[in-house]
């Protein structure tokens, strides 16, 4: 198991060491272990736990309520966790088939040069995940 010091949590997250700090302080985030000269060190879990916090903050959740959140989480086994996202991830397709439709219109009164330098972004982008979720899939199904 890799287990990370505090920069490398930090940069690995996108996060400063200071909100490392501040996170552990508050209870967000704890470290796995501590090395003999006390330095702290952090598991992928917790890594993937700050991702969390990252993406709630950006959310504009408080702080108070990423922490009710990630208790509740972590009372949930893993087999809940998995269909709740998978159950999220089916609302977001749906959301995103109903904009797809809202858009047509609008494409078919564009240039189709317009028309189709749009869309090959969006494919290239599309096409990505939906890779990493057939492969995360595939994985999870072994």
């Amino acid at each position: 198991m890799k287990l990370f010091r505090i920069g490398e949590l930090a940069k690995t997250a996108g996060v400063s060491e200071r909100t490392i700090d501040y996170y552990t302080k508050l209870g967000l985030i704890a470290p796995e272990e501590r090395t003999e000269k006390n330095y702290r060190l952090y598991s992928n879990e917790t890594l993937t736990r700050l991702e969390r916090i990252v993406q709630m903050k950006q959310e504009k959740y408080s702080l108070d309520e990423i922490k009710q959140s990630l208790e509740k989480w972590s009372l949930v086994s893993t087999e809940e966790q998995v269909a709740s996202k998978l159950t999220t991830l089916e609302l977001h397709v749906q959301q995103l088939e109903r904009e797809v439709n809202e858009l047509k219109p609008l494409l078919g009164e564009m240039k189709p040069v317009q028309a189709r330098k749009m869309m090959a972004g969006l494919l290239t982008k599309s096409a990505g995940t939906m890779e990493a979720l057939k492969i995360l899939l595939e994985n999870t199904m072994m």
